[in-house]
């Protein structure tokens, strides 16, 4: 289970580190749309009167608030990992609420949610995370 575990941390690291990426390009979509507004309209591909003015206040800001919520969605995640790689329980329960979440992200957030709710709610794995947690009933008498 060590190596699943130490997947598990791995690939939510790299996952997350793309969707950072793609909140980046969010960012830069949402910093230069009235830009790439004007192009569209210059080239033909749109027609100024076809687009209501309240559309290009908002698309912005809903893009920057998408990317807001993406990248610290992301930051905890990763830091969730690194502390599941460091064998910490705070963050074995921290990533699986965020692998809850991220089953309904389609495809890639749905698969890696899945295999990570597998390997951490395995009870091998709630057992490397916690050694000193056996009740007190069961240890024996010294």
């Amino acid at each position: 289970m060590e190596k699943h575990i130490s997947l598990v941390g791995i690939l939510n690291i790299v996952y997350r580190a793309f969707v950072l990426l793609g909140a980046v390009v969010l960012y830069a979509l949402a910093a230069s749309f009235g830009h790439l507004f004007d192009v569209l309209i210059r080239s033909g591909s749109i027609k100024a009167h076809e687009v209501p003015i309240e559309i290009l206040n908002i698309a912005p800001l809903i893009l920057a608030l998408v990317a807001t919520i993406m990248t610290i969605v992301s930051l905890v995640a990763i830091i969730g990992a690194v502390g599941v790689l460091q064998r910490k329980e705070w963050a074995r329960v921290l990533l699986l609420v965020i692998s809850f979440l991220g089953l309904v992200r389609p495809v890639l957030g749905t698969i890696l949610g899945a295999y990570s709710i597998w390997v951490l709610l395995n009870d091998e794995t709630i057992r490397l995370f916690n050694p000193d947690s056996s009740p007190q009933g069961l240890r024996p008498a010294t």
